[in-house]
């Protein structure tokens, strides 16, 4: 997996892709159409955000390169790739619970606060990526 050097890309598969953690300065990219919804990228090295229709979506500190990024009623899944561990915060349903999967390791189940916000870790090296699975328990 390598970055996004455009901050934002429709994929084939009809997932979205963003994000250059190896930018030293913020890059942005706004009014991105994809599948009906507008979407904003903000990323560098210190912090990579998403939002769809001027909701929050996405955020890692410090900033990460994301692939296949698909939200479904039920998930979320994506591939990240960063330089180091992150810290990731996702918006989900509010004071739902969910199941983690980082790496194919079943990291718990954690439950969103009342503003549907959900937090995680992962453990990043450059150059290798690794999978995220959010799922409604």
């Amino acid at each position: 997996m390598a970055v996004v050097s455009e901050l934002i890309r429709s994929e084939s598969d009809g997932t979205i892709s963003f994000g250059d953690y190896t930018k030293a300065e913020k890059s942005k990219l706004e009014d991105f159409k994809h599948d009906g919804d507008v979407y904003k990228v903000k990323t560098f090295k210190e912090i990579t955000k998403l939002e769809r229709n001027g909701m929050f979506v996405y955020e890692s500190v410090p900033g990460t390169s994301v692939e296949h990024l698909n939200v479904t009623e039920n998930q979320v899944s994506f591939t990240v790739e960063g330089s180091e561990d992150a810290n990731i915060t996702l918006e989900l349903e509010p004071e739902t619970e969910y199941d983690i999967s980082v790496n194919q390791n079943d990291a718990g189940k954690m439950k969103t606060n009342l503003g549907g916000k959900l937090s995680l870790s992962v453990e990043l090296e450059e150059g290798s990526s690794i999978p995220v699975v959010v799922k409604k328990a």
